[in-house]
């Protein structure tokens, strides 16, 4: 068996989530997304945000995971809701003892694009296409987190070369 990485792209209101292995290719094992109630208060949200992201720890035993890194656009308001949902893949991944590590948007739809700019939809098309999936993953989260496990396998493979020059 590979190594086995989890992608996670949060959000207060859809998390996607996405499970590679990675042997000498990529092969999705699972993906989809992490949808509270909208009209459960936030801080339950984000309980069924943690609860739900140590559940797909416990069920795949990842040997990593990789989530975005914080961006601030305009709303601030928005970036400390996502600030929070991210501090919940932070703590799920402290307490099950999973090393984490973090991808600039940009540098996710790179590792599947060739683009830092790409679309939403363009990752979806890449990622079916390097995942070799029957359909485009949806919704575009899950996309997104499979983008950011792809990015995270690009740097265990360029590690990789680099120790055995």
């Amino acid at each position: 068996m590979g190594t086995l990485i989890l992608g996670i792209d949060p959000g207060t209101i859809i998390t996607g989530y996405g499970v590679i292995e990675v042997t000498s290719s990529y092969r999705a094992i699972d993906f989809g997304c992490i949808k509270p109630p909208s009209k459960t208060k936030l801080e339950s949200r984000y309980l069924i945000l943690f609860e739900s992201l140590e559940s797909l720890i416990e069920k795949y035993q990842p040997d990593a995971i990789s989530t975005e890194t914080q961006y601030v656009k305009k709303n601030v308001q928005s970036a400390i809701k996502l600030g929070m949902a991210r501090g919940m893949v932070l703590l799920a991944a402290a307490k099950n003892k999973v090393p984490f590590f973090e991808y600039a948007p940009s540098v996710a739809k790179k590792a599947v694009v060739g683009n830092g700019s790409a679309s939403k939809s363009q990752v979806q098309k890449m990622t079916k296409a390097l995942l070799s999936l029957k359909t485009i993953p949806e919704p575009e989260d899950a996309a997104d987190a499979l983008a950011l496990a792809i990015a995270h396998a690009h740097t265990l493979k360029m590690r990789k070369s680099c120790t055995n020059i």
